[in-house]
Formats: structure tokens, sequence, C-alpha cells
């Protein structure tokens, strides 16, 4: 097989890794809050009611940022439901998801976990069947110091001090015909224009997120971002990016690709967002925000029947569906200069890493390539130059059979790779111009087929193993990729010239 040759240099940079590039969400959605991460009854819960082995898990992913409470659930939540002892908060209908909602986790749940787990917390306001008012409401309650009525009553409620809510979202898919309260672009623009407002003057601090394009399906794509942001203006700091993939067609070899759509939809927000702001002349521009991202393409169940907690999209993940979560987060860190914010869509039962039970905890596939790129994020991402192979895709065009990203800190890089290929191993050769490799150590994910999946019968069919980094006499790394694998790999940099 042909060698891919990947070089980086470390003066050549894109920009620093956002540290909240490694988010999660998590939505009042089938088993996400009750039963995966909040789950009183449990024999694995805190004395807070929330599961340990969750937690714990959770906690080796690296989670920076957490956004709640949805999702399109957050298109019919009152927050005020959520707040208050528990005995007197109503039980509720969720009509986007056709569930009971006991409010049992609410506003204080949320928030004082965010802050015990070190997540930053993201909050989703309700401009579906909400207001900017309420929204703005939201904003007193969490963030302002006291003296004035909603931050009373958070204080009535047992927290004298506020949380501090950085991050909030001004809605959620508001371009999408499925979402309670879906209205065309111009009316959703001034209703976000007129929440962002009201709340920026309760907490000056806070950024904001607004509705992009919910996917790139939709006709309306690029022209909703857009108008969106031509009305919101400057009261916007982020646009929402979404984002799910799957083999739906059974072509593993297109499906191995993906990542080149992820590069493409980056490029397109991105140029939206810059053609807005010049064409209004102002220094402020909306950066990205990939606040619903994930493989999702097997279980579409999303009728809850009118129960609470139903069994709904528990995705079962495979090798190959690891192997594009890798390349998502690769293509963040390669586009470091405008996205700044993800999350991974969901974080427990829901289309996630993570599976609950009464007795366990099960650890899918696409964990693992979050927590090998997180722990190795920190620094400035580099330009990457791949010559070599191509893989010629079916729906994404020629992408390189080598996905390639670099990550330079002090005199540290850290690298990641994907092959591609289902079939064939891949010769690499890492070059750093000006510099040798020294020491390192890596991590590869493989296994015997794409299709091999983790299950409670066989929690450990797809597992990261050590892998060995022989540096030539040159100083150059070379190695050899098996076949449909993920490298990670933190190797120190010499400073003598070769």
């Amino acid at each position: 097989m042909e060698q891919t040759t990947i070089r980086v240099h470390p003066a050549f940079t894109v920009g620093d890794v956002d540290q909240r590039l490694f988010g999660g969400f998590l939505e009042h959605l089938g088993r996400a809050v009750y039963g995966g991460v909040h789950d009183p009854g449990s024999t694995l819960a805190d004395a807070h009611g929330n599961r340990t082995d969750v937690l714990d898990a959770l906690d080796r992913l690296g989670l920076t940022t957490m956004r709640w409470p949805g999702g399109n659930f957050a298109s019919g939540y009152h927050w005020r439901d959520g707040v208050g002892p528990a005995a007197s908060r109503p039980t509720v209908r969720d009509p986007a998801w056709r569930s009971i909602e006991p409010n049992a986790f609410g506003t204080h749940e949320f928030l004082d976990l965010a802050e015990r787990a070190g997540w930053t917390p993201m909050v989703a306001v309700n401009l579906g069947t909400g207001t900017p008012e309420e929204a703005a409401d939201w904003v007193e309650y969490t963030n302002a110091a006291g003296g004035t009525r909603w931050a009373e009553a958070r204080i009535a409620n047992g927290r004298a001090t506020p949380w501090g809510v950085p991050l909030w979202c001004l809605g959620n898919e508001m371009d999408g015909p499925w979402q309670i309260g879906h209205v065309p672009a111009e009316v959703y623009g001034q209703r976000a224009q007129q929440a962002a407002m009201q709340m920026k003057l309760v907490d000056p601090t806070i950024e904001t997120v607004v509705c992009g394009s919910s996917t790139p399906d939709l006709p309306t794509f690029g022209t909703w971002d857009r108008q969106v942001l031509e009305v919101v203006g400057d009261q916007a700091d982020y646009v929402s990016v979404h984002r799910y993939v799957g083999n739906m067609d059974g072509d593993l070899e297109d499906y191995l690709a993906v990542g080149g759509s992820v590069d493409l939809l980056i490029d397109q927000v991105d140029a939206v967002c810059r053609s807005v702001q010049a064409a209004s002349r102002s220094a402020h521009r909306a950066w990205l925000c990939f606040d619903e991202w994930n493989v999702w393409y097997r279980d579409f169940e999303m009728d809850g029947g009118w129960t609470r907690a139903p069994h709904l999209l528990e995705e079962v993940y495979d090798l190959a569906d690891a192997l594009a979560v890798a390349q998502f987060l690769m293509s963040f860190i390669r586009h470091a200069d405008v996205v700044k914010i993800a999350n991974l869509a969901q974080v427990v039962n829901v289309i996630a890493p993570l599976l609950t039970r009464d007795d366990g905890l099960l650890v899918q596939s696409i964990f693992h390539p979050f927590r090998m790129i997180s722990d190795r994020r920190t620094g400035r991402s580099l330009r990457v130059s791949v010559d070599g192979p191509v893989v010629r895709s079916r729906r994404y065009g020629s992408v390189p059979m080598v996905d390639a990203a670099a990550i330079v800190e002090g005199d540290e890089l850290h690298a990641f790779f994907v092959n591609r290929s289902p079939s064939a191993a891949a010769p690499v050769r890492l070059e750093v111009p000006g510099a040798s490799l020294a020491t390192g150590e890596a991590e590869l994910l493989t296994g015997g087929a794409p299709d091999a999946a983790n299950g409670w019968d066989r929690i450990d069919a797809v597992v990261p193993v050590p892998f060995d980094l022989p540096v030539a006499a040159d100083g150059t790394g070379r190695w050899e990729l098996p076949p449909h694998s993920f490298l990670a790999a933190s190797v120190r940099l010499d400073g003598r010239h070769r």
C-alpha cells in the first residue's frame, strides 16, 4: 500500500483548541435524565440521586460544557415548573417526545450537578412556546445576586449564591417543521434578538447561541442562517450547527469518508458568518457552536407513549461509528479558528457513549475516541499537510485515505489519525520540519471487524490498546495503521534540526 506522508510545523498554527469543544448534551428525552444521570432509586445513586457509575465515566471523558434541558424538549419546557419544593412541582406532558415529565430534575438539580462535576452549564431557553421575558427571568434566577423577584425566589429555594450560567441557547432547531413553535427565519430572528437583548440586560456577561440550520438537508440551509444572523446582529455570539451521520445504506467505504462532509459543513456555515459580518461592517462575528453532533441512524423511536423515561433512541454503536466520531473531533480541531463549542449528543442512554441498566453500565465504542482525543486536547491546532492515497466515496467525494489532525503543546505534539480503509493497512510517515520526534506514547482503537460492538455479554470487543511509536534515524515517525483504525499519539519534539 502506498505510504501517506503527513507534515506539520509548530509555527503553522490554526488557533487555540477551545476546551469547550469537549462538551456534552443532556436532554429530557428517553432515559437520558431519569434512569441515566438521575436515578434516586438505584443502589448506585449518590446522596443527590445521581448515578455514580455514569458520572465517573463522564469524568473520564473530561467533559467541559453540558447543554440542558434540550433539544426539542426545550421548546415546550417552562423552567418555573422545575424549581421549588419537589413535592409541589407539576407532572406535565412533554409533547416533543410524547413522554411524561415529573420535573424532579430541574434548574437546581442540573446546575448543582454541573458545579460538582466541573461542567460549564449551557442552558437552552424556550423560544417555541416561551417568551423572551420568560428567558430573561431565568437568567435573573440563575445569575443575579439578589434583591429582585427571581433572584430572591432562588434564594428562598435554597441557593444563596448565583450559579453564573455563562452560555445560553436561544431556542432549539427553530428552522425545523417538527419543532414546537416553528416559525420562519425572520420571525425567529426577531424573537431571538428580543430574548438576547433582555437576557443581556439582566447579565451583560453571558454569551448567546442563535439557532442555525438544524441539518444541511433542509431546503432553507444557509439561507436561514444568513437571515437570522442579519436580524439578531451583534446579540449573537455563536450560531448553532447540528450534524448527525450514519451508515444508512450499508456502504462502509462511503461511511468511513464521512469526515469530509463535516469539513464542508464547517466551511459553508463559516462562509455565511463571514458574509454577514462583512455586509454589516461589524467587528463582531458569530462563531460556530456544534451543540448537537453524533452518529445516529439505527433507532428512530421517538414516541414515548405518554410514559415516564421510555426507552427511546438507544443506539448501539460499532467500531465504524467510533471512527466517524473521531473524524468529527478531528475536523473541529482542524477548524479551531472558527469552531469554539461542541456538544456530543447525548451523554447517556440516548444516542450516547454510555448505556445503563439497573446493575451496571456499558461503555460503547464511541466513548473511546472521544476520551483518547480529550486526554490530548490542550494546545494549538496545526495546519496539516497530507500527501498520499485517497478514498473516492459516493456521497462525500474524494478524501485522504488517512484522516489527520495535530495539536502542539510546548515541546509535545499530539497527533491523530484515522485509517479510512475497511480492508487495507496504511503506512504513515509523520514529519515535523525543523524538529525530530523523540519518545512518545500512543493508543490504537481497532477490532476484528468494522461492525464489532461492545455488549452486555462482551464489554471489551472494541477498546483501545497501547501502540508502539518507533522513531526512524532521521527523526520521523513511520507507523502502520491497521485497516479501520484510529490512532492517538503524543510525541515529544526534539528541537534539533534534522
